[in-house]
């Protein structure tokens, strides 16, 4: 960037500033942009760069690329339709048909080098600006009160002072806003799982299968280009592994004991590379404060063994994007209140819920309960009807 453009970040009359163009960040700046507010976005990795996410997107996500005008570009970049979803528990087996409803068809799980880019060229179109290979380095406040009134951004070894009227963090669990803002968790979770996931050519798995055992978890989750995400999960403290061979042996191992009928299927040696999470409790922290807000894994992160981290993503977007739009409106912080007030009860739950299956602390018999009690917060929060007794819903 040169020093004339980094000059006119400095002067562009910013009403937000978004740390971080993922799929948060990407659509909390499309929702503001497309109320008429003037935003930047500033991500320090590589525009279309692939990140750790189970992709798995539920219907409540489905339902707002519907909204927002995007299902159909997820669609047509090749991502397969997800009909059903099944529930293995040990030997017994849970098949919960996808019913379309509404704009909702059937589910979808895009890879992120899709998802990310198609939010932030939506931004884009809407009249955000974004900027890659620039980070937020620090925050600018009134002397006074110390409220915050825009940020310090980064690009190519030099920096510049962008001051703005709002400053969003969406730049992940560990983000650097929240740390900046000093926002601590208000709930915090106890367990924690590991994960080792990679992709494989699909051998014909067509919905999303989860596989249960008490000590571990096995999950496959079709996405575009004809692959297939196979994941593997146990308890964080069980994590004791290095480098990619002693992945590969892990994830084989836990493979062929949660799905023996599929792991042949999946040969070991396709030079699959294999990707590794080890592990964090789940928090909700205080997602808003004068002149700035925290939204997506900066604000809630949830254990990604329930895979419902992008929808809760959405879902918060466009509960801070409501809430931002009437408070620089009418120049209120109090009207930023409506966010948290809409995310922290059916989170907080949802967080503890997620936090009990992580623990591995359950029988077999146990499970489809926690699952059942999961479908039931998931409708609650989406507005919906409860699911059948004797069934999770997807």
């Amino acid at each position: 960037m040169t020093a004339r453009a980094l000059d006119r970040l400095g002067a562009g009359g910013w009403d937000v500033v978004v740390a971080g163009a993922r799929a948060a960040g990407a659509a909390s700046a499309l929702l503001l942009a497309r109320a008429g507010l003037r935003v930047l976005v500033v991500d320090p990795s590589r525009p279309g760069s692939d990140t750790l996410s189970t992709h798995a997107l539920m219907r409540s996500a489905v339902a707002r690329l519907a909204a927002w005008g995007l299902l159909e570009e997820v669609r047509d970049a090749g991502t397969p339709p997800i009909r059903r979803t099944v529930f293995r528990y040990g030997e017994d087996e849970v098949v919960v048909p996808i019913e379309p409803r509404g704009p909702v068809d059937a589910l979808y799980a895009p890879r992120r080098t899709l998802l990310d880019p198609l939010l932030e060229d939506a931004a884009r179109r809407a009249g955000a600006t974004v900027v890659h290979g620039a980070a937020v380095l620090d925050l600018l406040r009134d002397p006074a009160g110390g409220r915050v009134r825009g940020a310090r951004v980064g690009v190519d070894g030099r920096s510049v002072d962008v001051p703005a009227r709002l400053v969003i963090g969406a730049d992940g669990l560990r983000s650097r806003v929240a740390r900046l803002v000093g926002s601590e968790a208000i709930h915090r979770g106890r367990h924690a799982t590991a994960s080792v996931y990679g992709y494989w050519p699909n051998p014909g798995i067509d919905g999303y299968l989860w596989h249960y055992r008490t000590d571990s978890s096995v999950g496959f989750i079709p996405t575009g280009g004809g692959e297939v995400c196979v994941f593997a999960s146990l308890p964080a403290g069980a994590f004791r592994v290095s480098g990619s061979a002693g992945l590969q042996r892990l994830h084989r191992t836990l493979l062929e004991l949660g799905a023996p009928e599929l792991a042949p299927l999946l040969r070991p040696d396709a030079g699959v590379r294999l990707r590794a999470f080890p592990g964090m409790p789940g928090f909700l922290r205080r997602p808003i404060g004068p002149g700035w807000a925290l939204v997506g894994d900066a604000g809630y992160f949830r254990d990604p063994l329930t895979a419902h981290g992008i929808s809760d993503a959405l879902r918060d977007a466009e509960l801070l994007a409501g809430a931002a739009v009437r408070a620089l409106a009418e120049d209120d912080d109090g009207a930023l209140e409506a966010y948290p007030q809409g995310r922290d009860g059916p989170a907080a739950d949802f967080l503890d819920l997620t936090d009990r299956i992580a623990s591995f602390e359950w029988t077999m018999e146990e499970l489809p309960a926690l699952h059942l009690e999961l479908s039931r917060q998931m409708r609650r929060r989406a507005g919906g009807s409860a699911p059948r007794a004797d069934r999770p819903a997807a």
